[in-house]
């Protein structure tokens, strides 16, 4: 157990961001002095609805919108659920096309709506994350009521692109609904230029807080409310409006678009180099997705003859934050969706660890992530039942590995609860 505290290097922005202090410093005044409710017809609540219009044009600017095509809702999950439920009913059609590595707000509503007498058309990418949009074409038939198709993946970065789809969908007639929650401030996104229908953000994407995020809805695209409520959000979204977090992502739009730069340059230098290091140090890791039509922050690599939830184990005993290729953070093993519809071999898919930086990190941040994780991989592998390379193939019990492996990640996560 190590006894000193460890710097906290954060690697994990695709899961969560860091709060950006002008975010915060913009959302303060509506947690204390300004709490009015912005729907109440008095001056005071007429200050605080101001506040709403103001942040509505920032997130509109941010891609390129018309602020009435602006709905805030409490997430993307919310945003991406609505899309596709209201172009199912609205349309009165049956039929779901999406890909096999949405994020799980698509997957699992997809999964529900099979049970509920709907089809949905899985799309295959390829071993580098990509589509055939032949394919995509071909699945597109009378009774398709919306594509879904993400933008970025949220796991491997590889960006989809987008404005071919939805000239595919829009000459089949049908809408196109795109989960951009991993793109602000890394990739520019413009509605008009891709001419999507629908488009879903987070706000804790983008360096504002949870609890709230945005439908963009294309002007004269019908949209039932999927939350019933008040008379809020133009009717289209029911429930007094967050204003604090809605201020908050006002002004976290306006930084993204400040640090696209940023983003596109020094960020991506970064994890460049972190990749090119990695690949120097260490033999037999292998880099995830389609190498030049990635987000400029995320790197996902195999660690071959290693479980990832080990890798992680030991990392975080160093301070250095990441995630697993897995969906997992309960203790199962199971491969992620979306490394194994890339065709990755089970074992190599549990040995991913996704790295994703954003414009806070800096290069002591990636000096001290290349000083730690080659030792750890070596200490891992030198002890891992998984390396074949300690063992007679014929001898080789891949059921007792694993059974090895897991006994090694019980007793550091002992360590870690000491």
């Amino acid at each position: 157990m190590h006894q000193e505290a460890k710097r906290l290097t954060y690697l994990d922005n695709n899961a969560t961001t860091a709060i950006a202090p002008e975010v915060f410093e913009a959302m303060v005044p509506y947690l204390t002095e300004l709490y009015g409710n912005p729907s109440s017809a008095y001056a005071f609540g007429k200050r605080v609805g101001a506040s709403l219009i103001a942040a509505r044009e920032k997130v509109a600017a941010l891609i390129n919108a018309d602020p009435k095509e602006i709905f805030f809702t409490s997430c993307g999950t919310e945003s991406d659920n609505t899309a596709i439920w209201s172009a199912l009913r609205t349309t009165g059609k049956k039929h779901l096309v999406t890909t096999a590595v949405e994020h799980s707000a698509i997957m699992n509503q997809g999964e529900y709506l099979e049970t509920q007498g709907y089809k949905v058309t899985w799309l295959k990418v390829n071993s580098e994350g990509e589509l055939d949009l032949k394919e995509l074409e071909n699945s597109i038939h009378e009774d398709t009521g919306i594509v879904s198709i993400m933008t970025a993946n949220n796991e491997t970065g590889v960006i989809f692109p987008i404005k071919e789809i939805a000239e595919i969908c829009h000459k089949k007639g049908v809408l196109f609904h795109t989960d951009a929650v991993q793109c602000p401030g890394k990739i520019k996104i413009d509605v008009r230029d891709t001419n999507v229908d629908f488009l879903s953000l987070s706000g804790h994407k983008l360096h504002a807080p949870k609890g709230v995020g945005v439908l963009f809805v294309k002007r004269r695209t019908k949209l039932l409310p999927y939350v019933v409520g008040g008379g809020q959000e133009r009717g289209k979204r029911g429930g007094t409006e967050n204003v604090a977090s809605i201020v908050g992502l006002g002004k976290a739009a306006e930084l993204s678009l400040a640090s696209l730069n940023d983003e596109q340059t020094r960020v991506r230098a970064l994890r460049d180099k972190f990749e090119k290091t990695l690949e120097e140090k260490l033999p037999n890791i292998y880099i995830n997705g389609k190498r030049d039509a990635r987000l400029p922050n995320t790197s996902n690599i195999a660690f071959d003859f290693v479980e990832a939830e080990a890798i992680l184990l030991r990392l975080d005993l160093e301070g250095i934050c990441c995630s697993s290729g897995s969906a997992c953070t309960t203790g199962s093993l199971d491969p992620s969706h979306v490394l194994s519809a890339m065709g990755l071999t089970p074992a190599r898919a549990r040995s991913c660890v996704r790295f994703s930086f954003s414009h806070y990190n800096t290069e002591a941040d990636v000096d001290y992530a290349l000083k730690v994780i080659p030792p750890i991989i070596e200490k891992l592998r030198a002890m891992s039942p998984l390396n074949p390379n300690h063992t007679d193939n014929h001898d080789y019990d891949v059921e007792a590995a694993r059974e090895k492996e897991e006994k090694l990640m019980a007793e550091t996560m002992a360590k870690i609860n000491e």
